[in-house]
């Protein structure tokens, strides 16, 4: 069960999601969470996110360290990023911090520390 241990610390700098040629939201708060041999991700904070763009999905997961996820996606211009962007409203108690946090898929859109 170790390499699955869950850490959660600031992250460090400045970090912009973009999708579709947009910003979508920039923070100096953001998380870095870190799970087993899975790569990190940067969880940001509800309110440096522009919600406007984002769109609640019907989609559910399930993780045993960090609780159920809701799954949002991302109208741009052109297209619907379905399920681009996540979120543990009630995380358990090892992961509470996130509570709040959004994260983001690298591979559906741009996650990067400026």
């Amino acid at each position: 069960m170790n390499e699955k241990k869950i850490h959660i610390r600031p992250a460090d700098g400045h970090w912009v999601v973009r999708a579709g040629g947009a910003v979508i939201g920039e923070s100096h708060e953001a998380l870095e969470l870190t799970e087993g041999d899975y790569p990190p991700v940067i969880y940001f904070p509800r309110g440096d996110i522009g919600m406007a763009f984002l769109d609640t999905s019907d989609t559910t997961t399930q993780c045993p360290h960090k609780g159920q996820a809701s799954y949002f996606s991302i109208q741009t211009k052109s297209k619907l990023i379905k399920d681009a962007a996540w979120s543990y409203e009630d995380p358990i108690e090892s992961a509470a911090r996130i509570a709040g946090h959004l994260a983001f898929d690298p591979e559906k859109v741009t996650v990067e520390q400026l």
